[in-house]
């Protein structure tokens, strides 16, 4: 029993399984809905990993890939980020119909000292920052399938257990709907104040934190593993690609960008299902699981060294355990997994591996060098100009009269239209202005991309596209080596796998997008959808000629 086995074994121990529940599950019938819906996102778990890794996952991934497989599934808008993309998977709607933008915006006119606002935060605290918040689900303006699920049923019980709250809040939905939400906030696994936490968060969180405490020592290197195990420089003397997860005790920031994270997150996740009996009611119930360490990996080290790698080594493993301690259970369970978004490896490494054009955004393109510019052609006094990483959403001053407005917007696309390293930038009435996105999404132009995150209550003035394998981060010796976010394929497309006992599986490689999730979802349990409808399509799980689709 391995160091992941041990911690979910652990926890699971502790609850108790009638022995009745411990037969396995009979096939169902594909007219009866599932009982339970298991959601799990794998937090940048991108469409080029899964072809990478696919043919060595011999755990819960090699299961799933058993059931209906779609490689090509598609965050088809261009913030993506982990909160618009976890705003998509449970809502069946795009960014610009969550209103979740990004993972942060500026709210220049808000009363707070902090006008970067997060988009898990609660606004109306009084000294709130986007990252010293009360976490909310304010933001979030559609519902989830959990909560139409409770509407059309009460007896239906939803939960969400994840590595951040933005993952829990925009997969779960409104906290009135939802039985159970649990996050990690760096110190234990919490939710909103007020909730009781069960038996199974307390008892995980003692194990996680006691495991914390402990020095872990290296990670074994799978075989398949060994041709990535070798340490890039990337300047001031720091290399990544040969990280074997050695923690010393007590360092919680390691212990998140390693495989112990999602192993904790997917033990607690089965042990609410174990102790709250999910599936065994009357009605059908759902949990979605966030796993995040597979992100915080790949921000950490990039997505093509041995750090990832052993990553998803490991994540196929700890899968396999939640599966099987589900079939003991002897619930009838519908599994969906997918990814918020994708990732984009390391410029240094890429260039080694035949990518000569990746390159890191140059430090002086930033949106106050911009504004700046644009300022002093124009006579303006202070900073007119707003946003992150010289890159995505940007906002004007409010305050400018309509005629400084209309100037600033223009001199600032004439610098963005006029850097090499951007491919577009649109104002935000030509984003506004353009075609609602039709179409296969691998075919959509850049400004429909746009427009498929572009919500005119909180979107920016100004949305840039930089070229392709343009990093975002110009510095990589201090903080994260590699990012998201871009409007290209490698951020865009992810898996979307389904499975459930008994069904007839089959790989259909043409592009999906994850707003079809909840129509198929509910076509599964016979669930009508109603106003208002999601922007995604019922996918066909049936691998014959009948249709699980109305």
């Amino acid at each position: 029993m391995n160091r992941l086995t041990s911690l979910i074994a652990l926890s699971l121990a502790l609850v108790a399984v009638p022995l009745a529940a411990q037969t396995a599950p009979q096939a169902p019938s594909p007219e009866t809905p599932p009982k339970l819906i298991v959601a799990i996102s794998v937090d940048q778990f991108s469409a080029d990993l899964f072809a990478e890794y696919r043919n060595h996952f011999t755990g819960g991934f090699a299961r799933l890939l058993t059931g209906d497989v779609f490689p090509a599934g598609y965050q088809s808008h261009a913030a993506t980020e982990t909160c618009p993309g976890h705003s998509t998977i449970l809502t069946g709607f795009r960014p610009a119909r969550t209103g979740i933008i990004a993972n942060t915006w500026y709210n220049l006119k808000s009363p707070l000292a902090d006008k970067v606002i997060y988009c898990a935060e609660d606004e109306s605290v009084p000294g709130s920052t986007h990252d010293a918040y009360t976490v909310t689900d304010q933001h979030l303006l559609v519902p989830t399938l959990g909560e139409r699920m409770k509407a059309a049923n009460p007896a239906s019980r939803t939960v969400s257990v994840a590595g951040k709250d933005r993952a829990a809040v925009m997969m779960g939905g409104h906290k009135a709907a939802l039985d159970e939400i649990w996050w990690w906030d760096g110190k234990a696994f919490v939710s909103y104040a007020g909730r009781k936490a069960p038996e199974i968060v307390t008892r995980t969180n003692a194990l996680v934190n006691a495991r914390i405490a402990e020095a872990q020592p290296a990670f074994e290197v799978p075989d398949f593993c060994v041709p990535h195990d070798r340490a890039i420089p990337i300047g001031g003397g720091k290399t990544v690609g040969a990280g074997h997860f050695e923690r010393e005790a007590g360092n919680r920031a390691k212990f998140r960008a390693s495989p112990e994270f999602d192993n904790a997150i997917l033990a607690l996740g089965a042990g609410m299902v174990r102790e709250m009996k999910l599936g065994q009611g009357p009605a059908t119930d759902i949990i979605d699981i966030g796993a995040s360490a597979t992100d915080y990996i790949g921000h950490t080290y990039g997505t093509e060294g041995a750090e990832m790698c052993i990553q998803l080594a490991n994540l196929d493993h700890s899968l396999g355990e939640l599966f099987d301690q589900l079939d003991q259970t002897g619930v009838d369970y519908l599994v969906v997994l997918t990814a918020d978004h994708g990732g984009h490896d390391l410029p240094e490494r890429n260039r080694e591996h035949a990518a000569p054009t990746a390159v890191r955004i140059d430090p002086a393109f930033t949106t106050k060098a911009v504004s700046d510019s644009v300022a002093a052609k124009l006579k303006l006094p202070g900073q007119v100009l707003f946003g992150d990483s010289g890159s995505g959403d940007l906002w004007i001053d409010p305050r400018l009269s309509k005629p400084q407005h209309d100037a600033v917007l223009a001199e600032a696309l004439k610098i963005y239209r006029a850097n090499p390293q951007v491919a577009a930038a649109f104002s935000g009435a030509e984003i506004a202005a353009s075609p609602e996105p039709s179409g296969p999404p691998e075919t959509w132009p850049l400004i429909m991309r746009a427009k498929a995150s572009y919500n005119p209550r909180v979107s920016g003035d100004i949305v840039v596209a930089l070229k392709p394998r343009v990093m975002p981060i110009a510095d990589p010796t201090h903080g994260y080596v590699a990012t998201h976010g871009s409007f290209w394929d490698y951020d865009r497309r992810v898996p979307i796998l389904f499975w459930r006992k008994g069904m007839t599986g089959f790989e259909q490689p043409l592009s999906v997008e994850t707003v079809d999730i909840v129509p198929t979802l509910a076509a599964a349990i016979h669930l009508p959808l109603s106003a208002p409808l999601p922007d995604g399509r019922c996918l066909d799980l049936d691998g014959g000629v009948a249709s699980t689709c109305p």
